[in-house]
């Protein structure tokens, strides 16, 4: 892809004080090699009152025992409701740590488990705040690669009762990582996650997040990623558009 203005040099994204630095890469093999799924988790539409309103969602997942196959734009046994705002290719599965869901447990005493905010796959031993849009995992047979990072609606709220809860999760930076499906196949908990492939322009998916909400200055510097899924894309087309 042809170069984009205002591109490179990158920033770093701070990441709070309950990140860490970037390891070395020793570090980052180590860590990666410990990585897994702890739980594979589906959902179906279904109905529920919000504010005297009845909306629709499949934001309740439960994890699955046994092989799940991952073909198109989902797994088998899972649903979007709202497939132009959570689905697609771009937004196949969605992935968040074990730890960010229990680090919300303890700041604002939930009891969030597997499946606990919407998500396909509830991993352990990957900071997902590291992870890098185009990175490519290896789970089971199936081959997934990150895309972008979660922008949290209402929905959320709902789920967790508190309709403050998207606000804080988008504060928090812990976003967790949606993925595309590049090869089908099957996966299921307790498989291990591979990180095969990662692109070396370095940008992460929580970067991204840090972009839209406070900095559209660097907006043009995900014009340079081509695994970035295309919506970003328009975004920053928008912003660059309106900025000139």
């Amino acid at each position: 892809m042809a170069s984009v203005s205002g591109c490179l040099p990158r920033q770093a994204v701070p990441g709070g004080e309950h990140r860490r630095q970037e390891a070395a890469t020793d570090e980052e093999d180590a860590r990666h090699s410990r990585s897994g799924v702890l739980s594979v988790n589906v959902g179906r539409p279904a109905q529920m009152g919000w504010h005297g309103r009845t909306v629709r969602s499949s934001i309740w997942k439960s994890p699955v025992v046994g092989p799940v196959r991952a073909r198109g734009v989902n797994l088998v046994g899972d649903a979007q409701a709202d497939r132009k705002a959570h689905g697609g290719p771009d937004k196949a599965v969605y992935a968040y740590a074990m730890e960010d869901l229990e680090w919300w447990n303890g700041q604002l005493g939930l009891a969030l488990g597997p499946g606990g905010v919407g998500e396909n796959l509830t991993t352990t031993g990957l900071d997902l705040s590291e992870a890098v849009v185009g990175e490519r995992w290896q789970v089971g047979s199936v081959q997934l690669q990150v895309t972008q990072p979660r922008i949290p609606c209402y929905k959320l709220g709902i789920r967790v009762g508190d309709d403050q809860f998207p606000q804080r999760f988008a504060e928090a930076r812990r976003h967790g990582v949606y993925l595309r499906i590049l090869t089908e196949g099957e996966l299921r908990g307790g498989d291990e996650v591979q990180v095969v492939h990662r692109p070396a322009h370095a940008l992460r998916a929580v970067e991204v997040a840090h972009i839209f909400y406070d900095h559209h200055e660097r907006a043009g510097e995900l014009l340079c990623v081509p695994e970035l899924a295309a919506s970003w894309h328009r975004w920053a087309r928008r912003i660059l558009d309106a900025g000139s």
